[in-house]
Formats: C-alpha cells, sequence, structure tokens
C-alpha cells in the first residue's frame, strides 16, 4: 500500500498532524497500537493549551467540538519563589481574553480521534505495531506486526519519547534524567479559584494548581523521586492535607477526584529531527520539564509547522525531500531549544540551596513582577507559543 505521509503514533501530536492534513491532497495513513480507552471520570492527565494551539486546533477543525464545560480559561497567574519572592501575570492587565485554556488529555485525544476516523485522505492502522523500517532513495517502507507493508514519501515518528520509529531509523537521542517524579491529581476545592493557575517553587519540588471547570484544580508535583513516591504512598486523605497545606491553604481544604499517578521526568534532546523521508514531531522530538507547561504546545506546533510544510510544497517536490525537511526543522528549533533551556534552567536555579543564591532568585522574582514592559513580553511570547 503507497502513502503519501506515513505517521506512527496515535497521541495528541501525530493525530493533531493528521488532522492538520486533512484538506490537503496528500494520502495519510496513521498506525496506532490500540484504540484508546477514554476514562469515565475526570482525566488526571490535564494540559494547559495556548491560544495559539487553541487557533491551531480550531483551524483543524477539532476545538469548537471540545466540550467547553470540561474547559477552563487561565485568566491570572500566580508564582511563587521560595524565600518571599511572587511573580503575577493577568489576561487583563496583558489585554487579552486568556493566557490559556486548561483541559483533559482525553478530552482532546478523543475529538481528534474521531476527527481522523471520518477524514477522507486518511488510513487507520489500529491496532496495529511496526516490526521493521527501511529506506530506499524513493520511499521508506514500514512493515506491521501483521505483515502488511506500508510504502510512504514521508514516515512521521509520533510515538513518544522511547520511540521506536526513531530508533528504528537510527535517529539518536540524548535523555538527562531530573530524578523526580511528576505527581498528578485533580482535586475538588472549598473556594473558588477564579481562573488562577498558581506556582509555588519549594525545597520539596516545584507544585502546581491548574483550574479546571467549576471549583476543581488538577495538581502537578515536581518532586524528587523519594518525595514523589511518599505522596503516592499516602492516603488519599493525607494526600488533601498535604497538598493543600503546600498551597497555603489558598483555596481551603481540597477533596480527591481522581487517583495520583506518577511519572519519571527528564529532558530529551534529539540533535537532528529530519533524515531523508523521516520526521520527528512531538514526545518524539523534544521532551521538557513540566513546569513552563509547554510540552504539549510544543508538540502541537510541530505538528502545525510540518503540515504547513507538506501543505505549501510545490507539486513536483517530494514530501520526503530532506531539502524540505529541513525547512520544518529550522523553523522548530529555535522555540525548542529556548524553551529547553529556559526550563532546564529554572529548574537548576531553584534547586535547594543554601547561602545567598535563594535571595538572589527571589530578588529576581520579584524585579521581574515590577517591569510591566517584561511581563508583558512573557506573556506575548507564551501566548504564541
Amino acid at each position: 500500500m503507497d502513502f503519501d505521509v506515513v505517521i506512527v503514533g496515535g497521541g495528541l501530536a501525530g493525530l493533531a498532524l493528521a488532522a492538520a492534513l486533512r484538506r490537503s491532497s496528500l494520502s495519510v495513513a496513521l498506525v496506532e497500537g490500540s484504540v484508546p480507552v477514554f476514562p469515565d471520570g475526570w482525566d488526571s492527565r490535564v494540559y494547559a493549551i495556548s491560544p495559539a494551539n487553541a487557533r491551531f486546533l480550531d483551524a483543524a477543525g477539532v476545538w469548537q467540538h471540545l466540550d467547553a464545560g470540561r474547559m477552563e480559561a487561565v485568566r491570572a497567574m500566580e508564582i511563587h519563589g521560595d524565600a518571599g519572592g511572587r511573580l503575577d501575570f493577568s489576561a487583563y492587565g496583558s489585554g487579552v481574553s486568556e493566557l490559556a485554556w486548561i483541559l483533559e488529555s482525553s478530552l482532546m485525544q478523543r475529538e481528534l480521534w474521531e476527527t481522523v476516523k471520518r477524514q477522507g485522505n486518511l488510513t487507520l492502522f489500529c491496532p496495529a505495531s511496526p516490526q521493521a523500517l527501511a529506506f530506499a532513495p524513493d520511499a521508506a517502507r514500514l512493515t506491521l506486526d501483521d505483515g502488511r507493508s506500508l510504502d510512504a514519501r514521508l514516515i512521521v515518528a509520533a510515538d513518544g519519547a522511547d520511540s521506536w520509529t526513531r530508533s528504528a531509523a537510527g535517529m539518536v537521542a540524548r535523555f538527562d534524567p531530573y530524578d523526580q517524579l511528576g505527581v498528578v491529581a485533580n482535586f475538588a476545592t472549598e473556594l473558588p479559584h477564579r481562573g488562577t493557575a498558581f506556582q509555588w517553587f519549594r525545597h520539596d519540588g516545584i507544585l502546581a494548581w491548574l483550574p479546571l471547570a467549576g471549583n476543581r484544580i488538577s495538581m502537578v508535583w515536581s518532586a524528587p523521586e523519594n518525595q514523589g513516591r511518599e505522596l503516592l504512598a499516602l492516603d488519599h486523605a493525607a494526600l488533601c492535607a498535604r497538598v493543600a497545606d503546600a498551597g497555603g491553604l489558598r483555596l481551603g481544604a481540597l477533596q480527591l477526584i481522581t487517583a495520583p499517578a506518577g511519572f519519571p521526568l527528564r529532558l530529551m534532546r534529539a540533535p537532528q529531527t529530519v533524515a531523508p523521508r523521516m520526521a520527528l514531531i512531538g514526545d518524539a522530538a523534544h521532551t521538557i520539564h513540566p513546569l513552563s507547561g509547554h510540552g504539549i504546545n510544543l508538540g502541537f506546533q510541530d505538528a502545525r509547522v510540518l503540515a504547513a510544510v507538506l501543505c505549501d510544497k510545490p507539486g513536483h517536490v517530494d514530501c520526503g525531500d530532506l531539502a524540505l525537511l529541513r525547512g520544518y526543522e529550522r523553523a522548530r528549533m529555535e522555540e525548542v531549544m529556548t524553551l529547553q533551556t529556559v526550563t532546564d534552567s529554572l529548574h537548576d536555579l531553584f534547586r535547594p540551596t543554601t547561602g545567598s543564591l535563594p535571595r538572589l532568585r527571589n530578588f529576581g522574582l520579584n524585579l521581574t513582577n515590577a517591569l510591566p514592559v517584561v511581563k508583558d513580553l512573557l506573556v506575548r511570547y507564551a501566548l504564541a507559543s
């Protein structure tokens, strides 16, 4: 079977790329190992979606179909240092309607999945797993576990940080573990959050509360491994008390509505994100620390830019042409490197330490908070990412 583009991986980035190609003349295949299973209640995996990516998903025909009752706009942000520092952002102060949207991963994946299932130029192979990948001058061949072969002008790896496709293509990646667990859970709150996101840089990690629809929040606690395992071992009442106390009881008492889960945090850099007939997107191309909330936003922007490159190419140019793909790589390089460097540096800066560094880093937060022009520049960058 012949295709212009074969996407390996039906996560958010892979599905978004497929949906973004729906109006193109390209023939597309999507290979996914299993049909997604969606939770009955609230999903503990929650993302902050930038306005730029909300517009991208809208253009892909997805955003307008999401359940608005399960989405929450971020109207304000409070960032607290570990020694009195504070940085505040406001949508109103920046002249925008919202800083971000908070919504569940499964909410987006469900709508993206239904969108691509109906897509006229897409063939879905699910459940199916890749078993072999070979390259020839004029095409790449992906062999599936059931023996079928897919010939493609371009293979796109969208199968996560431990990408089989990236490895099979001989493309390398460097992993730097943070020795932290990202502990996630959702809570009902006693007091209204009023669309405010909170973040605390603490001696025991970085704690974030993201506002969910209603009086609910999603927690992400990036904690040292021992601390993370301790949080996961707490009974529900003790975890609620611990998280509420860590946030200074800002939203009153908390009640757990999804069981906590933990995942190891690591930085991943791929020196190359393209090769002849190959492109990497999403976590297959890069990962970052969750303190910035930009992980999936980077993946969506990968999908947007690659889709634009493929849709805008001249008709005589091959989808897998390396010169074409390098245009995608160059377009994404600066933003990815900037966010990886900034988040990694912030993680290092706020590690527990003694001496004058705590005072200096908290002074930096307060100084930035006192400079409206600098704050507005930071907001504008985040809105466009």
